[in-house]
């Protein structure tokens, strides 16, 4: 498929991917992850996340994984923040990009960040303002928006209304999650449609959870129909949400690798490391990971 982009990942798994682990991960073994990921080819890792600690506890250590990485040259090591509290301990330890997080459902919104989107937005603001002086690139999670748990399906232009505002503010890239994991290809390309006709392609990563088994096929919908070329994904099919009931977790990078590999695209990964990071983890899980690849030998 000679006319289709290559693919770029990032990596959730150190962040998206254990957060709704109920044991905590050990600091060793969250930095002894990341370093495996960043030998395996991945150019982009979330690898923590600058929340209050009461909230998501097993990323109260983020600065002290940040601090003990080792740092690959061209990999990109990013971190969500929920505010300007959030953005100072990053920028002190040199993230070298950030994330904000909003939704398209209200709410979902409410549950997850305790505020409105509107409210969520203004407390954005500051944030991207003060990113972008610092030199950070900035994304922007856009969640929810295909299913909401509390709202059942939600409408494109819902997420449309959302994403332009935050090109307003100042966001640079835009991940689309289907949090619930219940989209379907023709759910995608309803969306995709109307929202690639507000910024490119390219600007696009699509943020897919694995609950009804449809991630890898909403995948490689949103590329081959749409030449969107982003994807986030977590080592070993970690993750899901603590704030919607059910969801599965993200959809395996391993997983989705292959699947691009076998349909001919440029994956630029290497499908071994990946799945051997993800089993640094296992001993500390108490839990086999849902990837399909993990399961066998590839």
């Amino acid at each position: 498929m000679a006319n289709l982009p290559a693919l770029r990942f990032v990596e959730v798994g150190p962040r998206d991917g254990l957060q709704n682990e109920h044991k905590t991960i050990p600091l060793n073994a969250k930095v002894a992850f990341i370093n495996a990921l960043s030998e395996a080819g991945l150019k982009e890792i979330e690898a923590g996340a600058f929340v209050s600690p009461q909230a998501v506890a097993q990323m109260a250590d983020s600065e002290q994984v940040f601090k003990k990485i080792q740092r690959k040259r061209g990999v990109i090591y990013s971190a969500l923040v929920p505010n300007e509290q959030g953005l100072e301990r990053a920028l002190a330890v040199k993230a070298d990009k950030i994330a904000v997080f909003t939704a398209a459902s209200e709410t979902f919104n409410q549950r997850n960040i305790r505020a409105s989107i509107a409210e969520s937005l203004d407390r954005f603001a500051p944030v991207i303002l003060k990113a972008k002086q610092a030199g950070l690139a900035v994304r922007a999670y856009v969640s929810a928006a295909f299913y909401c748990p509390f709202e059942g399906k939600i409408a494109p232009e819902k997420v449309i209304d959302v994403v332009e505002k935050l090109i307003d503010l100042g966001a640079e890239e835009f991940s689309i999650g289907d949090t619930i994991g219940r989209a379907a290809p023709v759910d995608v390309r309803a969306l995709l449609e109307i929202l690639l006709e507000r910024i490119n392609a390219d600007k696009v990563a699509m943020h897919f959870h694995d609950t009804y088994g449809m991630a890898v096929a909403n995948a490689l919908s949103a590329w081959e129909d749409y030449k969107v070329s982003g994807f986030d994904s977590s080592a070993g099919g970690l993750g899901g949400c603590p704030y919607a009931p059910g969801a599965g977790g993200n959809v395996a990078t391993e997983d989705l690798a292959f699947a691009f590999s076998a349909s001919g695209g440029k994956v630029g990964v290497d499908i071994g490391k990946i799945k051997a990071a993800a089993a640094l983890l296992q001993p500390h899980l108490g839990h086999p990971t849902p990837s399909r690849l993990g399961r066998i030998k590839v």
